[in-house]
């Protein structure tokens, strides 16, 4: 079988239990507006499952994923899927966010999947190691939305964008095929640009 160059795992490759997951499309959206580079350092905050680190991760060998996360089963799976896919390029980091991140290399790149609240600080630190890193966040709900769109006014940034993407896949029903919807995803991204 021919190896496959494009990002793309099916979200049934991932080991999940009731861990949040950003989705197949949601995620190739997202690294596609993370705009990685070959020797990126990127930081996956609020992993969940690892699924981004793991997208992230092989792309190239030469790109360092350190997947912050702090739930204790959301940890454990991402080491799972981690070994899964044979991703040594991954780093997982138990901690709270963005306490854990001060210890961590200078990075290039963030996507933030959850936030437990602290995106202002979040973002300042993030801000503070690196004034000219690209970052992707992703949002579900409205206040999630409100609070990223507030907390983008405080930093200086470029080419910041914000996409809505709403996913329906047709699920087979007897003879038919019935369009099942996930949630709206808000998809915000941003370059950081120092003072």
């Amino acid at each position: 079988m021919t190896e496959k160059i494009t990002h793309g795992i099916k979200d049934d490759e991932f080991l999940r239990d009731d861990v949040p997951m950003t989705k197949e499309e949601v995620r190739a959206i997202s690294i596609c507006k993370l705009n990685l580079t070959e020797n990126a350092v990127l930081y996956d905050i609020g992993s969940g499952t690892g699924s981004v680190a793991v997208e992230a991760a092989s792309c190239s060998k030469n790109i360092m994923v350190y997947a912050v996360e702090t739930n204790p089963l959301a940890v454990n799976l991402i080491n799972k899927n981690r070994e899964r896919f044979a991703l040594p390029n991954i780093k997982v980091v138990e901690g709270m966010a963005p306490t854990v991140m001060e210890s961590l290399p200078v990075p290039t790149h963030a996507f933030i999947g959850g936030t437990k609240g602290n995106l202002k600080d979040i973002l300042t630190t993030l801000y503070k190691k690196n004034n000219s890193m690209r970052v992707v966040m992703n949002a579900v709900s409205l206040e999630s939305v409100s609070e990223m769109t507030m907390a983008l006014k405080e930093f200086p940034v470029v080419d910041d964008e914000v996409i809505q993407v709403s996913i329906s896949k047709a699920k087979k029903i007897s003879s038919y095929h019935m369009m099942t919807a996930n949630n709206p995803v808000f998809i915000f991204s941003f370059t950081f640009t120092g003072n």
